[in-house]
């Protein structure tokens, strides 16, 4: 495949991608908002004939394209690497082959001017990375369309990168909380679950729940619930190692706490520590001062096993069932579960977990 030819395929795919949402109003609306909210695309003039450079200078006004020019090739570079544009204009073969040999954040869209207006040129600008070519004594009306296709590409290209950006934040970060998600929680735990037993480490669960959350609803309205929630995960994810540590909103007040390579007696003070910090000191929302307690159960393993599958899915279970003995034995308490080593236990005769509870 040419140099370029990767850039081409993608914008056959987005105007292909275009066309097939056309039937979906929501979609087409969506674009069309982010199409006409985004600011031109930036481009950079690297055109060394100072005539064609001036042509294209007095075509590119500034509602079409956002135009840096630059004077020679090591500008060029360096304004590409410090300040991307995705879209380039030169008639420079050497530049155009030096920008596909570096390695910028993204591949611009690059419009060749052939010095000759013949197809070996074209083909030549094309095989060192050009992405378009347009003729030096080409109408005008030929180079506003050229420079209109660049713009298009760019702009839905970055409509593209957008929304794979803020679709990746929606599936791993709680809109409202802004910690990790549900989702995020279902996949990542059962890794940590992988790497624990890989390295035969420790590891340690906790499950978290607000204590009588519709009355905090039913009082302070869902706003007010709302502002509770977000300071809870704020307190959480304060106690925790940053880094290394992490929470997640698993359910409408519901949290899970994940505590890599920490043993069971180290969980325990952590999960200890959540609960005061929840309880002593008081919340605040919709100008009112309110107590909030959580009630908490934890699930701990001294060593991941490795030959036993649903680990992840067997500790879920643990924790849950820690969390609702707290719950039922009164709330804003601590129920703990060690797990057993697995590597000791037979499937026929499985030791019991053993429960503490902590007031």
């Amino acid at each position: 495949m040419r140099n370029g030819g990767q850039t081409t395929l993608i914008r056959r795919l987005l105007e292909r991608r275009i066309h097939e949402t056309v039937t979906d109003q929501d979609t087409t609306a969506t674009v069309a908002v982010m199409l006409r909210v985004l600011p031109p695309p930036r481009a950079l003039l690297a055109v060394w004939d100072a005539g064609i450079r001036s042509t294209f200078e007095r075509l590119i006004c500034e509602d079409m394209l956002e135009l840096a020019t630059v004077a020679d090739e090591h500008e060029a570079l360096a304004s590409l690497e410090g300040d991307f544009r995705p879209i380039v204009v030169s008639d420079s073969l050497e530049l155009i082959r030096r920008i596909r040999s570096c390695e910028l954040p993204r591949h611009p869209h690059i419009l060749y001017i052939p010095q000759l207006d013949e197809s070996a040129e074209r083909d030549a600008g094309l095989m060192a990375g050009a992405n378009d070519c347009v003729g030096r004594r080409a109408e005008e009306r030929e180079l506003r369309a050229r420079i209109g296709t660049a713009r298009r590409i760019a702009e839905l290209e970055e409509v593209l990168r957008i929304t794979l950006i803020e679709n990746r934040k929606l599936s791993t970060t709680d809109d409202l909380t802004r910690i990790a998600s549900r989702r995020f929680f279902s996949k990542h735990f059962p890794r940590e679950v992988e790497r624990a037993a890989r390295y035969g480490r420790p590891l340690s669960l906790i499950l978290c729940d607000i204590d009588f959350f519709k009355n905090v609803n039913d009082t302070l309205g869902h706003v007010g619930g709302d502002e509770i929630l977000k300071q809870f995960a704020m307190r959480l994810q304060e106690s925790l190692r940053r880094g290394v540590d992490w929470v997640a909103r698993i359910g409408g007040e519901e949290f899970a706490v994940v505590l890599p390579e920490t043993a069971y007696e180290q969980a325990l003070d952590v999960a200890r520590r959540l609960r005061a910090r929840v309880a002593d000191k008081e919340f605040k929302a919709q100008a009112c001062n309110l107590n909030v307690t959580a009630s908490f159960g934890l699930c701990s393993i001294l060593r991941v096993p490795l030959s036993e599958r649903r680990t992840a899915d067997h500790m879920l279970r643990v924790a849950d069932a820690a969390l609702y003995r707290s719950k039922n034995a009164g709330r804003n308490r601590v129920t703990a579960t060690l797990m057993p080593g697995h590597a000791a236990k037979t499937p026929s005769s499985p030791a019991p977990p053993r429960n503490r509870k902590v007031g």
